[in-house]
């Protein structure tokens, strides 16, 4: 029987720290909430703003899969492998921390703000080489239809991850439907909507920033009431 739980966004966990302004779908850093530790391998999908000039300093990871979705603005990235770059807009990153890495994140620009997402996966396997990869997106392949931007290794569609784990994105109309089919045995599924309004399986509702998790099916119904803009997580529930 289907399985869910609902995340609505003012109850996610907030942290203002001046040139931070962060929203914590799940337990991190200072707030922990028992009920939201996280959702089977997804654990950390935090909603920051940071403020013009400021950043994450350098700091180590190790044996986590971070992916950066910047939402508006962009985002400079340094690490002890070598990478330097920035993300923009319609850009995803994804790095395997693996044994171990540092690196650094800011914003560069001194006249805006950037808002991103940063997503924390547990991995399939321990202790991998650290690896570091980019792409572009592009915004009609996910108009009214799901854009797969992470698979697991192997998978020739967007990015791989070290998990038996896809990243789906659609930029929905009003009143269009899409079904989404769980792609692994056991997988749920963590719908995350950015902007605008949906109906999930035609029962729960969700508004800006509100998520659902769903487990325990092999279809979901999403319905935009208004334009959308939706992130799906789909994730092992047991790893």
């Amino acid at each position: 029987m289907e399985k869910f739980i609902l995340h609505p966004a003012g109850e996610r966990g907030h942290a203002n720290h001046g040139w931070l302004n962060a929203r914590h779908s799940f337990s991190f850093a200072s707030w922990h909430n028992p009920d939201k530790v996280h959702f089977g391998a997804l654990r950390v999908l935090n909603d920051d703003i940071v403020a013009p000039g400021m950043g994450f300093g350098t700091h180590p990871h190790d044996n986590m899969e971070i992916i950066t979705i910047p939402l508006k603005g962009d985002l400079e990235h340094k690490d002890s492998m070598g990478n330097v770059g920035r993300i923009k807009e319609d850009e995803i990153q994804m790095m395997s921390a693996g044994s171990g890495v540092t690196h650094s994140e800011c914003n560069p620009n001194k006249d805006k703000e950037v808002n991103l997402l940063q997503i924390w996966i547990f991995p399939k396997d321990r202790n991998i080489t650290p690896r570091y990869n980019q792409i572009r997106l592009l915004p009609e392949d996910r108009m009214n239809k799901f854009q797969q931007v992470i698979s697991p290794d192997g998978n020739p569609l967007g990015m791989n991850i070290n998990q038996n784990a896809f990243f789906q994105m659609a930029s929905m109309e009003a009143n269009k439907t899409l079904n989404y089919k769980v792609q692994l045995a056991g997988n749920g599924v963590y719908a995350f909507l950015i902007s605008g309004e949906m109906k999930v399986n035609n029962n729960y509702n969700l508004y800006h920033r509100d998520a659902i998790g769903l487990w325990d099916l092999e279809n979901i119904e999403f319905t935009a009431q208004k334009e959308a803009e939706l992130l799906l997580i789909e994730v092992p529930m047991n790893f």
